[in-house]
């Protein structure tokens, strides 16, 4: 007698065949598995393109972002969503731009705080950060490009 087992009926499915290495392909193992080639990224497709509703929200939420986080949502939203769209792209680099101005407006009030004039510098650079980020909310909600006043460009278009 043999240890094999019995043939399937036809409407029974056919049991996987039995092995210490299961099938060919199988974990990596050559033969006919459907993956790239050595140093292809199986599987891989570019970004998709984000409908404009969604454009708009992450864009608003960029800007207003700004206002108690600082450059840190814009730097994440310009490197995760600068590929799925022209219009969250441009608000992500002005929202980058802006904010890192800011930044740097806000450490130069610190060091000015030796002297009295840091405190003023500081107050009022909060009071524009928070003014333009609205403003540039809305028109981001809007549909429209918003380009801030008193922005450096350090990453250009």
């Amino acid at each position: 007698m043999t240890d094999a087992p019995p043939p399937p009926k036809d409407d029974q499915p056919t049991p996987p065949p039995t092995g210490s290495y299961g099938n060919p392909g199988q974990y990596g193992q050559s033969g006919q598995s459907g993956q790239a080639p050595y140093g292809g990224t199986p599987g891989y497709q570019p970004p998709q393109p984000l409908r404009p509703e969604d454009e708009k929200l992450w864009a608003t939420l960029i800007h207003i972002g700004g206002i108690p986080f600082g450059f840190i949502p814009a730097l994440i939203g310009y490197l995760v969503l600068r590929d799925r769209g022209p219009f969250i792209k441009e608000h992500t680099r002005v929202a980058l731009n802006f904010q890192i101005t800011m930044a740097i407006a806000y450490a130069v009030g610190a060091v000015l705080t030796a002297v009295v004039i840091g405190g003023f510098i500081i107050f009022a650079v909060l009071v524009v950060n928070v003014i333009f980020s609205i403003i540039a909310a809305v028109a981001a909600n809007r549909g429209q490009y918003y380009k801030y006043p008193l922005s450096i460009e350090f990453i250009k278009p």
